[in-house]
C-alpha cells in the first residue's frame, strides 16, 4: 500500500509518515543511513527530519552528521529538492552541548539566525522546507517531567524576538515555513497570539511532540488548541524508542545493538521516559503486544496504526537503523484498526494512562 500524504500547507504536502533520521552517523554509517534514505524515498515517503544536534546520544565529535548525510543523499541520488520536505531543528538552551554556540545559551535572534545559516551550509541546500524550534526558551516540564514547578521560572528570551528571527529567515527564503517541537498549550497560543499581532512574523504551522500508546498527553489541552488553531502534531516516537516493538522483552532484554541497550547510561532522556524496570510502563507494554498478538497484527502495524488514525496527526516521525525495521513501519499503512481494537487499547490506556509522559 503507497503511503498517504498529507497537506500540511496548502503548499507543502507531506508523507505520513516521516523518517527521521537521528541515529545517521552514530548508530547508521553514511551507506547505511544512505540505503535506509532510498528505501523510504522509493516506497512514497517525502517527508524526513533532523535537528542540529543530531545525531543522538549528542557529542561534538558527531554534531551535524544527521544533516550531512541527508544532503549528500540528495547530491548523490540527484534528488530533485522539490521532491523531498525537509526538516530540521534548533536547539534550545541546554548548558550540556557547550560545542553548540556555547550551551546553546539561548535561543535569541543571533543564535537562530546562526544555527539556520549553520544548517544550509551542512545540508548544502538553498533552504528549509520546515524549521522547528527543537524545545521552548522557557522552562517547562518535558523529556519524562509531568509537573510545572513554578520556583523554576526564569526570565526568557520573549516570543517576539524569536518571532522576528525565524520571519527574518523567511523573508530571506532560508525558510518556508516554522513549527515548535517539545511544546506545550500555553507555549502554541503566545506564539500564535504575537505573530498575529504582526504580519512580518510567520504562523506556526505544526507542533512536534511524543504521541504514542504509552504517551497520550497530548490529548489533554494541546489537542483542542491545535485542533482550534489548525496546527496540526507531528508525532514523534510512534513506538516509543522502540519499547512497543517488543524486542526489549525477547534475546534476555532484546538485541545488544538495540538503542537503550547500545546506550545505556549515555541516553538520560531515553532512560528515564521509556524504561522498563518502572512495572506500569513494562505491563502496560506487554498487554498492548497482547493486543497485537489478538488481532493477529504486527506489534509495530498496531502501534504505528494508533498514532496515523489520530484526525490531528499530519505524520508519525520514526526512526529506523536497518530496512527491514523501515519497511515493519511501511506496513502499518495498510492495517486499519477495528472498533474491537479501540476499544481494547483504551481499556490499557484506562489502567496504565501515559506511563511515558
Amino acid at each position: 500500500m503507497a503511503v498517504p500524504m498529507f497537506n500540511l500547507t496548502p503548499d507543502m504536502t507531506v508523507s505520513r509518515l516521516c523518517l527521521g533520521t537521528m541515529t545517521f552517523g552514530e548508530q547508521n554509517t553514511l551507506p547505511q543511513s544512505l540505503q535506509l534514505l532510498d528505501k523510504a524515498f522509493d516506497a512514497g515517503i517525502n517527508f524526513y527530519d533532523s535537528a542540529e544536534m543530531y545525531p543522538v546520544p549528542q557529542r561534538a565529535q558527531t554534531q551535524g552528521r544527521s544533516e550531512e548525510y541527508f544532503g549528500r543523499w540528495i547530491r548523490d541520488r540527484k534528488i530533485p529538492r522539490e521532491r523531498v520536505v525537509f526538516a530540521t531543528k534548533v536547539s534550545g538552551p541546554s548548558g550540556q552541548m557547550s560545542w553548540i554556540r556555547n550551551g546553546p545559551e539561548s535561543l535569541d535572534a543571533c543564535n537562530i539566525t546562526e544555527a539556520i545559516d549553520n544548517s544550509l551550509l551542512r545540508v548544502q541546500t538553498d533552504y528549509i522546507d520546515l524549521y522547528q524550534i527543537h524545545w521552548p526558551d522557557r522552562y517547562v516540564p518535558m523529556f519524562g517531567e509531568t509537573e510545572y514547578d513554578p520556583d523554576r521560572y526564569i526570565s526568557h528570551i520573549s516570543f517576539d524576538e524569536q518571532l522576528d528571527a525565524l520571519g527574518k529567515a523567511v523573508d530571506a527564503g532560508k525558510i518556508r515555513y516554522i513549527g515548535l517541537s517539545n511544546e506545550t498549550s500555553y507555549g502554541v497560543m503566545k506564539f500564535l497570539e504575537i505573530g498575529q499581532k504582526e504580519p512580518c512574523y510567520p504562523r506556526i504551522v505544526s507542533v512536534q511532540n511524543s504521541y504514542n500508546l504509552l504517551c497520550r498527553n497530548f490529548d489533554f489541552g494541546m489537542a483542542e488548541c491545535c485542533h482550534h488553531e489548525r496546527v496540526s502534531l507531528l508525532a514523534y516516537s510512534p513506538l516509543a524508542m522502540g519499547i512497543l516493538s517488543g524486542k526489549y522483552f525477547s534475546n534476555d532484554k532484546g538485541p545488544a545493538d538495540a538503542r537503550l541497550n547500545l546506550f545505556r547510561g549515555r541516553y538520560a532522556e531515553g532512560e528515564s521516559r521509556y524504561n522498563l524496570s518502572r512495572t506500569n510502563i513494562k505491563e502496560a507494554t506487554k498487554l498492548y503486544i497482547e493486543i497485537a498478538e489478538k488481532y493477529n497484527v504486527h506489534p509495530v502495524s498496531l502501534a504505528v496504526a494508533f498514532v496515523l488514525r489520530h484526525p490531528l496527526v499530519a505524520s508519525a516521525i520514526f526512526g529506523a537503523t536497518k530496512l527491514w525495521q523501515l519497511q515493519e513501519v511501511l506496513n502499518a499503512c495498510s492495517v486499519n484498526l477495528s472498533p474491537d481494537v479501540i476499544a481494547d487499547i483504551n481499556k490499557v490506556h484506562s489502567r496504565f494512562p501515559n506511563p511515558c509522559p
